[in-house]
């Protein structure tokens, strides 16, 4: 059974894990949700690439651990496909949660059928050379943002987010104060009431 805490950050989704993180670990790329309406959440397994590369990808298969999220980069982000329909099959049956390809991928519609979450950079049929040693489980960057092996990877419709492994207590505590304050405000804004007064926004745009 999966750590419940990344089932919990999960259905918090990445805009409420996000902010309440202190608007850390934003991973500010253009991600393409290949299975619509997943979301997933779970420690980041990290493999970079040689260039146009994906032999590191087929090397990720060996040590992959249920519950984890493939993070599949090289050293620039270019349109090539690092993974497709063969490749995802064996991150299902060995247990990926999802996978965030800071590349491309391919065989879309066979991706969706397979119903894994992946997130990708591109959707490309350019497939990749299979020479280049890389190196897994080190620290990558995707987006502007540093992720290292173990650290929960957030993924849905929005986007991705990292939380560091050693503030998921906190940030999750945070996440939820957070929904239950959208909660309440929610409620507020259903009867009329406006963020413009709520906020305080008035004050500095009316000064009053």
């Amino acid at each position: 059974m999966g750590d419940p805490r990344h089932a919990e950050l999960a259905r918090l989704g990445t805009a409420t894990v996000y902010e309440a993180s202190g608007r850390r670990g934003l991973i500010d790329a253009p991600l393409i949700q290949v299975v619509p309406g997943s979301r997933a959440a779970g420690p980041a397994r990290t493999v970079r690439c040689g260039q146009d590369d994906n032999l590191m990808v087929h090397a990720a298969m060996a040590r992959l651990q249920p519950g984890e999220i493939l993070v599949l980069t090289m050293p620039s982000p270019a349109p090539v496909a690092l993974v497709g329909d063969l490749l995802a099959t064996q991150a299902k049956i060995h247990g990926a949660a999802a996978i965030l390809v800071d590349a491309s991928v391919r065989d879309v519609e066979e991706l969706v059928e397979l119903g894994l979450p992946i997130w990708a950079r591109y959707v490309r049929v350019r497939g990749a050379d299979k020479a280049t040693v890389g190196a897994l489980d080190v620290a990558v960057d995707v987006g502007g943002t540093t992720i290292r092996p173990g650290d929960i990877i957030v993924l849905d419709a929005d986007g991705a987010a990292v939380v560091e492994h050693e503030r998921v207590e906190e940030v999750l505590e945070a996440s939820l104060a957070r929904e239950e304050a959208e909660r309440v405000k929610r409620a507020k804004l259903q009867e009329g009431a406006l963020s413009y007064d709520l906020d305080g926004l008035r004050a500095i745009v009316e000064g009053t």
